[in-house]
């Protein structure tokens, strides 16, 4: 689109793990049933009733308007990953869809956010730590992709050796 900025869902939802971020994007897409970038309604029908908690079509309009930021009816996964937000942050209506489908899609979003911080050395402290557990599952994924490699390298070696014993 023009002028519009690119979105980073791990930038601008830093109260979220890359984990849950990626298990939010594979539930988002899993129901994005035209491809298009965009939940609308038939397809949060049929991810409610997949959940186990079908909405009325007024239920459906109403989840998708509470979080519906550009209204334009359907709901962007900025926008989806919002409800996640208002879920960790306690301000979903017990009883609304909203409520159950960030309860139901088992994505775990009990995170001690800043919210819950009791004052701005607190909360300044924590958005420290939430940081270095950013770089850090960032680091354990590259030592992981690392070992990967070193294992395999290994292994050819031992192909290599192996295989000259034949040749010889």
């Amino acid at each position: 689109g023009t002028g519009r900025r690119v979105f980073s869902p791990a930038g601008e939802f830093r109260e979220f793990s890359r984990r849950q971020l990626r298990d939010m994007e594979r539930l988002f897409r899993q129901y994005d049933a035209g491809k298009d970038g965009f939940i609308d309604l038939m397809e949060l029908k049929l991810m409610m009733e997949k959940l186990g908690a079908p909405q009325t079509h007024l239920g459906l309009k109403n989840m998708i308007k509470e979080v519906d930021e550009d209204l334009d009816s359907k709901l962007s996964f900025r926008e989806f990953l919002l409800i996640f937000r208002k879920a960790a942050a306690g301000e979903l209506q017990e009883d609304s869809g909203l409520h159950a489908l960030a309860r139901l899609s088992e994505i775990d979003v009990s995170t001690e956010g800043v919210k819950g911080a009791k004052n701005f050395f607190e909360a300044k402290a924590q958005a420290i730590n939430e940081a270095s557990r950013f770089e850090e599952e960032i680091k354990a994924e590259q030592e992981e992709k690392k070992k990967q490699a070193e294992e395999l390298k290994q292994r050819k070696a031992a192909f290599k050796e192996l295989q000259s014993t034949f040749t010889q």
